[in-house]
């Protein structure tokens, strides 16, 4: 069977995580908030813009008793545009990866559509999509729900457990287990923590790889 393949963007196809956390931590320290980082990659990967600042704000309301600063969303922003510019890159071996893989591909991003875009475009992804680059904008909710893997399927016209989707996060991976879909999970990133592969496969992935070169001997051994 040939089957549709989704992938996840940021700590996937592009190391855009660990130039966000390198900023995110920043910032954050200097309003006085600390995580530990397995706990802040188990709450906030994968999750929407939104629901990131929100997790952020209920933090910072419960340690302060006020939100956060004024400004600090536009700093780290702005901090984190300027660091992707000079800094992101693509994986070792996605270019070979995806255009090995027969049959529809696609992206689905927790992303904002046109950061999304311009992410691929700089690393030269973008248009072996074509059109099939689809943000958490397309949808009401974002991942840990199903909908932007369902959302995703449906574009590209095929049934939803017939698609593969690789994720590096455990919220994008109880997406795409709630979508009916394949997982894949990826630990490639160097932001990944040493329990990460452990935690994507009990969210749900039924092979972990470290490199995308072995993507296409684990999609063959899924069948």
């Amino acid at each position: 069977m040939t089957r549709a393949i989704i992938f996840d963007c940021d700590g996937v196809l592009v190391n855009s995580e660990e130039i966000y956390r390198k900023i995110e931590f920043g910032c954050l320290t200097e309003i006085g908030l600390v995580f530990d980082p397995h706990d802040y990659a188990d709450r906030f990967l994968g999750l929407t813009l939104e629901a990131y600042l929100a997790g952020l704000n209920d933090d910072h309301v419960s340690q302060f008793q006020r939100p956060l600063p004024d400004g600090f969303l536009d700093r780290m922003l702005a901090l984190t545009a300027a660091e992707l510019e000079t800094s992101l890159l693509a994986h070792d071996g996605v270019y070979d990866a995806i255009v090995a893989v027969a049959g529809p591909k696609a992206v689905a991003s927790s992303s904002s559509h046109d950061r999304l875009v311009k992410k691929l475009k700089h690393v030269g992804l973008f248009d072996i999509f074509g059109p099939h680059v689809y943000s958490a904008e397309a949808v009401k909710h974002g991942k840990p729900a199903p909908d932007l893997f369902l959302h995703t399927a449906d574009k590209l016209e095929v049934c939803a457990s017939a698609c593969i989707a690789v994720e590096d996060s455990v919220n994008g991976v109880k997406a795409a287990v709630g979508a009916n879909m394949t997982v894949i999970g990826y630990v490639g990133g160097r932001h990944c923590t040493p329990r990460q592969a452990e935690k994507l496969r009990a969210a749900g992935a039924v092979k972990v790889i470290d490199h995308m070169n072995d993507l296409l001997q684990a999609m063959t051994e899924i069948g």
